[in-house]
């Protein structure tokens, strides 16, 4: 997992900024993302490539969910944030992080216009038979509250599970695994409008492209029922703060050469070789 995981500044990432800057799309891309200052600590990450090809946004999961902690590290707040492009605004939420209200809210507050909502293929939570987690219901129902309270179109984009790719991870014939990975229902990638109703092409069980027509006219007249961001709300009841920094392992303060000291009876008379080198 380590050796598959990637830096956001390395060459792969360069690659795919580079197909989107040739191509002229904007793109938003989940990631297992691997640390530079640490050989075993990876993120769960999310990253918006504009159509320039420039890294918009670039957001580390907050929290791992379930099982996920025993391969991804905590987030931080840095990318939460809401990119203003020429599409609209722009914010993205990783998988679970979709339950959590304080987070839409944060992009919410920031004038969100498109939230994507990035989701694994599958999501087995008990053997395939039994009362699995259903990924589609519970996706539709986590993003639609978002649109609906946000005002605010919803991308949701499933991962897609090949048989190829069962076939590589299970190379060592582990047929209990297989029929998990096998049986377990697929989440679907689909759009939803500012209400929360679905809208254009939905994808669940097949590798293709999804399409979808957004009227961003169309976040005005809702707001004008329920603008949770705006005078539906109680600011001097309600009070969030959101800490953006980046976090890093240390704050390192190098040491500063001090200046060569003088004896006050012999002046330096003579100038400096950066003052030579200047005059020079």
């Amino acid at each position: 997992m380590a050796a598959n995981s990637i830096l956001i500044d390395g060459p792969e990432m360069a690659a795919i900024q580079a197909a989107a800057k040739r191509h002229g799309v904007f793109v938003s891309l989940g990631f297992s993302e691997a640390a530079a200052y640490s050989v075993g600590c990876l993120w769960n990450s999310n990253v918006l490539i504009g159509d320039d090809g420039l890294i918009l946004n670039h957001h580390r999961k907050l929290v791992p969910t379930f099982y996920e902690k025993m391969v991804w590290a905590p987030g931080d707040g840095h990318g939460l944030r809401v990119s203003d492009t020429r599409i609209g605004k722009i914010g993205a939420l990783i998988c679970g992080e979709n339950t959590n209200p304080l987070a839409r809210y944060c992009l919410a507050a920031q004038g969100e216009q498109i939230h994507i909502s990035a989701w694994p293929a599958i999501w087995p939570t008990r053997k395939p038979g039994a009362q699995n987690f259903d990924n589609v219901a519970a996706n539709r129902i986590r993003a639609g509250g978002h649109s609906f309270e946000a005002k605010a179109f919803g991308v949701l984009n499933a991962g897609f599970l090949s048989k190829a790719t069962i076939d590589c991870l299970l190379e060592n014939g582990d047929d209990e695994a297989r029929e998990v990975l096998e049986r377990t229902p697929r989440a679907a990638t689909q759009f939803l409008d500012p209400t929360g109703a679905v809208i254009g092409d939905t994808l669940q069980n097949d590798e293709g492209l999804a399409y979808a027509r957004f009227d961003l006219d169309a976040c005005v007249e809702p707001k004008q029922f329920h603008d949770i961001v705006g005078y539906y709300n109680r600011y001097d009841v309600f009070d969030l703060s959101i800490d953006r920094r980046r976090i890093q392992p240390a704050t390192f303060t190098d040491d500063r050469q001090a200046p060569p000291s003088r004896s006050p009876r012999q002046p330096d008379t003579q100038p400096s070789q950066e003052t030579a080198t200047t005059s020079a």
